[in-house]
């Protein structure tokens, strides 16, 4: 039996219109309708017109929201030599080489946001699919994640990259920032994120790439948002 929505989730979604909006008057309408008492994070979904199934019709990329998320993410570093001191000195939370790999395959250890791995330690790395695979951490060098250059790597994780990926049923989920943020910063993080995804079109993909897009925060409403925003984020 489903759970009956409460009465505050109930008054959030009646004050959802039938119709698309744009995106500041999303990002108001969802403050407006706040009630949870914790800063809920914000999150754009995009339906996307593509089948995942065909790996030339993958959409995967990275974007550097240029107002962050509200919080420093935690990253982790495989490295060996000098760029264990280059990580360490960029802000990396936790470095190390094989000592790591092994702590991360024997205990189950994932306490961190990121996991960047230098080109030459992914044999390595490899091994740790079972555990890093179903958490979307495992390094990837389509995301930047797999680098030489751990110190520009560690810098643009700490500043607010997030990475984006369609799931198997074509949908890909972005944090924007947090419900505090400006309406302005909202707005700014969300276009970028729909610019990237714009731009990560497969050339495979045909017909209608963006199906649809919902704004929406942890306890409120989805809101249903312009597909012409997609379009224009790009100019």
């Amino acid at each position: 039996m489903a759970k009956k929505a409460s009465k505050n989730m109930t008054k959030s979604r009646a004050a959802v219109e039938s119709r698309n909006y744009l995106l500041p008057e999303a990002v108001g309408l969802l403050q407006k309708v706040k009630f949870a008492k914790f800063d809920e994070t914000v999150d754009l979904t995009m339906r996307l017109g593509v089948d995942t199934r065909h790996a030339d019709q993958m959409v995967r990329g990275t974007v550097v929201l240029p107002h962050g998320l509200g919080k420093t993410k935690t990253v982790a570093v495989i490295a060996s030599g000098d760029r264990l001191k280059e990580a360490e000195a960029a802000g990396a939370d936790f470095v190390g080489g094989e000592d790591l790999v092994e702590r991360i395959q024997k205990e189950g250890w994932t306490a961190f946001d990121a996991l960047i791995a230098t080109p030459d330690m992914m044999k390595s790395v490899g091994r740790l699919g079972k555990v890093l695979g179903p958490r979307g951490l495992m390094p990837n060098p389509k995301t930047g994640t797999v680098t030489q250059d751990v110190a520009a790597a560690v810098k643009e994780i700490k500043a607010g990259k997030v990475e984006f990926r369609a799931d198997k049923t074509a949908l890909v989920h972005v944090p924007v920032g947090k419900l505090s943020f400006s309406p302005e910063k909202l707005v700014e993080n969300a276009t970028s994120v729909l610019a990237s995804v714009m731009r990560a079109k497969p050339s495979a993909a045909k017909g209608k790439y963006v199906k649809g897009i919902t704004l929406s925060s942890t306890m409120g409403p989805g809101v249903p948002i312009d597909g012409a925003v997609a379009d224009a984020s790009i100019k």
